[in-house]
């Protein structure tokens, strides 16, 4: 009896120890096995990853219309007729025959001469020029009776007259010019400068400069001044006020003049004289008329 008891209790141990491992026997097999199903549902977006038409974004870039942009550049490129404009580089062509129109004469000096600063005798002295010197001409005055001529002897260009020289050429070929006189600030232009007319004479009076007379050159005087129908360039000199020119009627062009201080150094800067006009017939007194 006492046995029984011992082995009852011994199996009610063992019945609940095996009772209890079937119950976790039980519970372990759900959670492993069908969890990895759940697994197999996320696959289900990597179908979805058959949303490559990630290249048909790229597929819409591909159509970039930048390229056609570039084709849109290329009619920039059309501005090259631009160059066209180079054709207003051909006047230049019309520029180079004008050296090769004037011809370079030379010439031989015949007799001493005095080279000048200006195509008269009314200028200062610069260079003297001697028999068989040679010189080329540059240019010469309105009649030709005096030329601008380069002195093979000499660094400088002077005026000097026609008739004292003998040419290779024809010198009436060469351009008329005119050039600039030595300047000066050691004396001031005459002042008070006035002229008057009576008939075809024009006196112009003006205070004189005080020079030492070592620098002093008296006064020059360019005029134009009508002659025989013609306006014609006048140099003329003088020592000290008045001085008696000679305009006649019968230009087109009105006459006029200007005059200097001269000293060895050279010309103060000019002053215009108020040139008179010509009478006109309506100011000529009716007895005074042929």
């Amino acid at each position: 009896m006492k046995r029984w008891l011992l082995i009852l209790p011994l199996g009610l141990i063992l019945f609940a120890v095996g009772f209890g491992s079937g119950l976790a026997w039980s519970r372990r097999p759900t959670p492993t096995p069908f969890t990895t199903p759940t697994q197999t549902g996320t696959p289900s977006p990597s179908s979805t990853q058959t949303k490559t038409p990630t290249s048909s974004l790229t597929a819409t870039d591909t159509p970039t219309p930048t390229i056609t942009s570039t084709s849109t550049d290329t009619p920039t490129i059309t501005l090259t007729p631009t160059i066209t404009d180079t054709p207003t580089i051909t006047p230049t062509p019309s520029r180079t025959p004008t050296p090769t129109a004037t011809p370079i004469i030379r010439g031989r000096v015949l007799v001493q001469a005095n080279c000048r600063y200006g195509p008269g005798s009314a200028y200062l002295y610069e260079w003297g020029l001697y028999p068989r010197n040679r010189v080329t001409v540059l240019g010469r005055n309105q009649d030709t009776s005096w030329v601008y001529v380069d002195p093979w002897n000499y660094i400088d260009y002077c005026w000097v007259k026609t008739e004292f020289l003998e040419f290779d050429g024809d010198v009436t070929a060469v351009p008329q010019i005119r050039t600039l006189l030595p300047y000066t600030e050691f004396y001031w232009p005459p002042t008070n400068v006035q002229a008057s007319r009576i008939g075809a004479q024009v006196m112009v009076t003006w205070y004189l400069v005080p020079m030492s007379l070592d620098d002093d050159r008296g006064y020059l005087i360019e005029a134009w001044l009508c002659q025989d129908g013609q306006l014609r360039f006048t140099p003329l000199h003088f020592w000290a006020s008045p001085a008696f020119l000679t305009d006649e009627p019968g230009c087109m062009q009105p006459s006029s003049a200007r005059i200097y201080t001269a000293e060895k150094h050279g010309y103060t800067e000019w002053v215009l004289i108020p040139w008179p006009p010509h009478p006109t017939p309506e100011s000529i007194p009716e007895g005074d008329q042929d």
